[in-house]
């Protein structure tokens, strides 16, 4: 499989202030940094399948980020999702070959709190039904560490699906097709690695915030939704 879910963005307006509450609700939160450039600065919730939540606030006003532009407009909560590539560059190719317009690999990264640096190559699709891809040219353990920070005490292993808020499931059906092959897509629902992703046409969600993540579902040992105020706007739950 080329692709897997690597991350779910969710923006806030107050990063030590989100921390805690997400420490509240059993998650362990591992501080990140600050991204090159010096904007936003994030930190995060890594789990035991190796994907994980962004947290991420704005130190100053970035009215050319579309991140922020949500965040600004229509509040906390999602706004993007990320799926980590085996190669940027050739899998941005072959997704050009099934008729997919992408943007990049362009550079990106940030400075941990420990002073490394991290470095990574971004493929953004033109719509943002779609995920990003993040592409690490530094070893991913860099990024996205390893041990103990992955257990959290509210027995969360991973990330087991996600619903996408869309203007058209057809066409955005068609559009992950060309993304990941025809394999990946049946109806609305889009597997890749071990997520699935459910498109769900949804106006009210797309005039307030825009095509994307809406929603969804974490591994865990008990049926539970979570804080929603907790989570920043963040619709989560937990299920087995």
């Amino acid at each position: 499989m080329a692709f897997s879910l690597d991350h779910v963005v969710i923006a806030v307006s107050d990063l030590e202030t989100t921390i805690a509450d997400y420490r509240a609700l059993g998650f362990t939160v591992y501080p990140g940094g600050v991204h090159h450039g010096g904007v936003s600065h994030n930190a995060l919730v890594i789990f035991a399948d190796g994907s994980y939540f962004e947290l991420i606030a704005y130190r100053q006003a970035a009215p050319d980020v579309r991140w922020w532009q949500v965040l600004s407009k229509a509040g906390e909560g999602f706004v993007d999702f990320a799926l980590l590539p085996q190669n940027a560059a050739r899998d941005a190719d072959n997704a050009r070959g099934r008729g997919l317009d992408l943007v990049g690999p362009t550079a990106g990264g940030r400075v941990r709190l420990d002073g490394a640096r991290l470095d990574w190559q971004i493929v953004r699709p033109k719509t943002t039904d779609l995920p990003f891809w993040c592409g690490d040219v530094t070893p991913r353990n860099l990024r996205v560490p390893e041990g103990d920070m992955r257990t959290h005490a509210n027995g969360v292993t991973g990330i087991a699906s996600l619903k996408v808020a869309v203007a058209d499931v057809a066409r955005s059906a068609a559009r992950y097709a060309a993304l990941a092959g025809a394999g990946a897509v049946s109806g609305a629902r889009v597997t890749l690695g071990a997520t699935a992703f459910e498109l769900v046409a949804d106006a009210a969600h797309v005039a307030k915030r825009g095509e994307g993540p809406m929603s969804l579902v974490l591994r865990g040992s008990a049926t539970k939704a979570l804080d929603t105020k907790l989570a920043h706007g963040a619709v989560l739950s937990i299920a087995p």
